[in-house]
């Protein structure tokens, strides 16, 4: 892999988390206007959406770069519709962004495996 493919990997890291926390507050805020005067629905809906459509474009240049299987693409898509999904993303794509920069700093210094 190389650093662009890392790169790719880490900015959805970096958007999976904060995805998960806007969804798990939106849904609080759901619950808040139902059962109080409290509604921050409109603006909690708003940096959900951006966060999701964020979510979403990393998802899909990360996908194109990694070259996963469709199987892993659709697991990282499910993990970003389910509430606390964004956060089992973030710890298996830092796995996965961290190999892919051993890999590549290795590859630059020309250590090949044996």
């Amino acid at each position: 892999m190389d650093l662009k493919t890392a790169s790719a990997i880490r900015r959805l890291r970096l958007v999976s988390a904060p995805e998960a926390v806007s969804f798990l507050i939106l849904l609080l805020c759901s619950v808040l206007k139902r059962t109080t005067d409290f509604n921050a629905v409109p603006v909690m809906g708003a940096v959900h959406g951006v966060l999701f459509i964020l979510y979403v474009l990393f998802w899909a240049d990360a996908w194109n770069r990694a070259k996963w299987s469709f199987g892993t693409a659709a697991l990282y898509f499910v993990l970003s519709v389910l509430p606390t999904g964004g956060f089992f993303a973030e710890r298996r794509l830092r796995r996965e962004s961290e190999a892919a920069v051993m890999a590549a700093r290795a590859r630059r210094e020309g250590v090949v495996n044996a």
